[in-house]
């Protein structure tokens, strides 16, 4: 990462959004403020790593239909959702929604921090889990038709020689130089790696011979 981490912090009450900005730059936090939802939604970008900071109660349009349009987009960035008046049917719509956390005004300084904090860390653990999903099809597309054969005996845990007769009667060697093959193409380092990696493409593709 070559920036900081970027919150955006929505709220109508300017007093919350000064103070609140100032407390997450305390932290090496980058902050941009927005004081209108729509703004927000047609603005912010959508690439950064960070997390989304969301008042519940605005005028013209709440916080919990700014949630519901950002997960109908897929916008990933995780969002911790403040109300002043907090209810149990409220915070239930919230995390249905698909809100990380949902606090109380007035926050908690260190709570506040804390949960943004939890919040990054996991949005850089989730964007690098895509990436690494994103390279690992890339990868498995551009095997053969035989080489992902041997691959998907490989998984269910076939040695070579079962592999070649599996096969009809390939030489081990040949299944050998299929395997060397599949590492190198994969970028699989290890046999764990690469049952880790791609089990679930294997599980995922048609029999052979299938589009």
């Amino acid at each position: 990462m070559t920036t900081a981490p970027l919150i955006h912090l929505i709220d109508d009450d300017a007093a919350v959004r000064d103070s609140l900005a100032l407390l997450i730059g305390t932290v090496g936090l980058r902050v941009t403020t927005w004081a209108e939802p729509l703004a927000f939604l047609a603005g912010f970008d959508r690439q950064a790593i960070g997390a989304i900071v969301l008042d519940v109660r605005m005028p013209g349009l709440s916080g919990l239909t700014v949630l519901e349009r950002l997960r109908a987009e897929g916008v990933d960035q995780p969002v911790v959702m403040l109300t002043g008046h907090g209810t149990v049917e409220l915070c239930r719509r919230a995390f249905k929604s698909g809100a990380a956390e949902f606090l109380e005004k007035p926050v908690d300084d260190e709570l506040l921090i804390e949960t943004l904090q939890t919040a990054v860390r996991q949005h850089v653990r989730s964007r690098e889990r895509h990436q690494a999903d994103r390279e690992a099809r890339e990868r498995h597309a551009q095997l053969s038709e035989r080489e992902r054969e041997v691959l998907g005996l490989i998984v269910a845990g076939l040695t070579n020689k079962e592999i070649a007769r599996a096969l009809g009667g390939l030489s081990p060697r040949t299944v050998e130089t299929h395997r060397a093959n599949l590492f190198a193409k994969l970028g699989a380092e290890s046999l764990a790696q690469l049952i880790r990696r791609y089990a679930a493409l294997v599980d995922e593709a048609p029999p052979p011979g299938h589009p």
